[in-house]
């Protein structure tokens, strides 16, 4: 019972939390100078619908014609500039598929990669591998993805001749997202994500295993007769699997996210290009849709990790 209440609560304070920052996003991006297309006619066109909309009304009341359209006919605006006279809902939904493709396949890789490393790390702690792990962690979490895609670019592209430079267009992969011409250009992408996560992820199971293996019941179960091997995979890597799956929930959830600077790089048609897009061009009902997006799946990975501690793990419950 005090779990129900406790994840209604956190429902009903991530929406309030949603509510306020939707808020200062309106408010931020409607203060800003709006520019009309030189083109006269289509000028007309756009000042006309602004003024439907309350463009030229107090930002209160704005606010206020912004939500009711959104509750009342699920109408988050339309783009002028990105994609004329798109709705803004439809613009984001089309984006989706191409961010989450490219960021699946970098954490398909990346979370494996990364705990193998971090399990490793631990089971040879002090000796000169952990050392080697540990170096390489610590250089691959200091740098940003964008650096990587610029190696990537430069020696599998420049150097190599490897891989394309950029993602291929619908047109040029066949007309389709799931055919391995597609794949085989975005394997550039993918790597340059998932340099970052598998030091991550590795860091962090190392973490966590290596306090787990010097924990009293691990030097029991040795007293029992359990080989160092048997010990590790039976108790050390279960309970180091507490907190490291929670994470592993919130890296998947937050693929829809995706990367604003991996997408204009490798010029990927995805979420985070739209996102830039909207501001540079001050398209402020695409710019909306796209903050209200992000901070709902912000908000959402929240909960779901810490609610997910308690299903891992039933002596764990949140709220009791």
């Amino acid at each position: 019972m005090k779990m129900a209440k406790y994840t209604a609560k956190r429902i009903v304070l991530m929406f309030f939390t949603l509510f306020v920052i939707s808020t200062i996003c309106f408010v931020l991006i409607r203060i800003l100078p709006r520019e009309l297309p030189q083109d006269k006619n289509l000028a007309q066109v756009i000042a006309a619908r602004w003024d439907a909309l309350g463009y030229n009304e107090p930002l209160l009341v704005q606010f206020w014609i912004y939500l009711k359209n959104i509750f009342t006919e699920w109408d988050w605006g339309t783009s002028w500039y990105i994609q004329f006279r798109e709705p803004a809902w439809d613009l984001l939904t089309g984006r989706l598929l191409p961010t989450v493709m490219v960021n699946f396949y970098s954490l398909l890789i990346s979370i494996p990669v990364g705990i193998l490393l971090g399990i490793y790390a631990a089971i040879k702690k002090n000796k000169w591998q952990d050392s080697l792990i540990s170096t390489s962690v610590m250089i691959f979490v200091s740098v940003p993805s964008y650096v990587y895609a610029f190696l990537v670019q430069y020696f599998l592209y420049f150097k190599l001749g490897w891989l394309p430079l950029q993602v291929y267009s619908l047109a040029d992969a066949g007309g389709s997202w799931f055919t391995w011409k597609m794949f085989y250009s975005m394997i550039a992408p993918i790597l340059a994500l998932s340099f970052g996560t598998i030091a991550g992820m590795c860091r962090f199971t190392r973490a966590e295993l290596t306090e787990t293996l010097t924990s009293d019941y691990m030097l029991l179960a040795r007293t029992k007769g359990l080989t160092r091997a048997q010990a590790t995979s039976r108790h050390a890597l279960k309970n180091a699997m507490v907190p490291i799956l929670p994470m592993i929930i919130s890296q998947f959830i937050g693929i829809l996210g995706g990367s604003f600077v991996i997408e204009k790089i490798f010029a990927i048609p995805g979420v985070g290009q739209l996102y830039l897009q909207s501001i540079t061009l001050f398209d402020y009902d695409v710019f909306m849709v796209d903050c209200v997006f992000y901070v709902f799946i912000g908000l959402l990975a929240g909960i779901v990790v810490d609610l997910s501690y308690g299903f891992i793990d039933p002596r764990i419950r949140m709220g009791e």
